[in-house]
């Protein structure tokens, strides 16, 4: 019986998608863009915008993917489409590092 917990304990680990911890520092200096919206300490300047200090590293990541492939509508989706288009795999990586590291 153990050995097959562990065996499924195994498999549901390598079929997990990968996330790419990023760099931190790397995502500071490309958060500019991000700041009239989300706030220069990740605490947005307007209700209609979400707090991205301490939110959760893989969920950042998994969003601004998803805002980039069009996966995700509605809202401010739009506007998040056009600021995405231009970040690679290892920009969104490094922002949501960034944001994540911030004091909620």
């Amino acid at each position: 019986m153990l050995k097959k917990s562990l065996t499924a304990a195994m498999f549901l680990l390598t079929s997990l998608p990968v996330i790419a911890a990023g760099d931190s520092s790397a995502g500071q200096q490309k958060s500019a863009a991000c700041m009239a919206c989300h706030g220069a300490d990740g605490k947005a300047a307007a209700p209609i915008y979400p707090n991205l200090a301490g939110q959760n590293e893989a969920y950042l990541g998994l969003a601004l993917h998803a805002y980039k492939t069009g996966a995700r509508s509605g809202g401010q989706a739009e506007v998040m489409k056009a600021f995405v288009a231009g970040l690679s795999d290892e920009d969104i990586d490094d922002l949501a590092a960034y944001y994540a590291g911030l004091k909620p």
